[in-house]
């Protein structure tokens, strides 16, 4: 699929990096709208629609992790990437627990980075392929429509984020079996490392939180190996 015209938001108080992170988005065809504080990152988001946002977590006025909780409050969809100098793992928890989809490490390279858009990118915008016939899932008194991103039971529906949403998926295609975290973080990240296992025990408790009302799903710790997501689940 041919992302070209999409348009990304970049929020880098670093003027060399926004400079370089957008000349390079732009070249593979995006189209990016650039500030270096986090209050008019806001302004921008809320006067146009984003495809995907860049956020560095050490901004000026407003700093990343606040701005993306407002994004997400207003937009339960668009994939936030969070552009980090910080090492220490809670800054990075704290961003995928406030509703960031995915973090980047500088220095990172460009390819890198394009790589995460494309992946992003795929994974949210519509397709011309044809749809799967296993998008939609009822699990206990929930119905789970993986390509809305929604969580529904007894009326009351719930938005899920992309991650939310295909970490829910990986446990319904693969009910009552154990799984290793190592497969997990694979199948759902693309990599298994040390900060990702982390993430993933944020991802976790979400999941136990959003289906919590219903006593026959369990997402079962399996210590030192992983989970078994014990459910009852009709795929459609």
């Amino acid at each position: 699929m041919n992302y070209q015209g999409e348009k990304i938001l970049l929020v880098e108080d670093d003027k060399t990096l926004n400079f370089i992170v957008r000349d390079n988005l732009e070249q593979a065809g995006y189209v990016v709208t650039s500030v270096e504080d986090g209050e008019a990152g806001l302004k921008i988001f809320e006067s146009g629609k984003f495809s995907l946002c860049l956020l560095d977590v050490m901004l000026p006025k407003k700093d990343g992790f606040t701005l993306a909780k407002e994004i997400r409050e207003m937009d339960d969809h668009v994939p936030i990437i969070f552009l980090t100098a910080r090492s220490m793992t809670e800054d990075r928890i704290a961003g995928l627990t406030i509703g960031g989809d995915d973090y980047i490490t500088k220095p990172f390279s460009m390819e890198e980075l394009l790589l995460k858009i494309r992946i992003f990118l795929k994974r949210t915008l519509p397709s011309n392929e044809p749809a799967s016939d296993q998008n939609y899932y009822k699990l206990g008194h929930f119905n789970f429509y993986f390509d809305s991103l929604i969580l529904d039971a007894n009326g009351e529906r719930k938005t899920l984020t992309y991650k939310e949403a295909e970490l829910l998926r990986y446990f319904c295609d693969n009910p009552n079996k154990v799984l290793s975290r190592s497969d997990i973080l694979k199948k759902v990240w693309g990599s298994d490392d040390y900060y990702l296992g982390r993430s993933l025990d944020v991802f976790i408790s979400r999941l136990r939180k959003y289906l919590g009302s219903d006593e026959s799903i369990k997402i079962l710790n399996l210590h030192g190996i992983g989970f078994r997501f014990n459910a009852a689940i009709t795929k459609y």
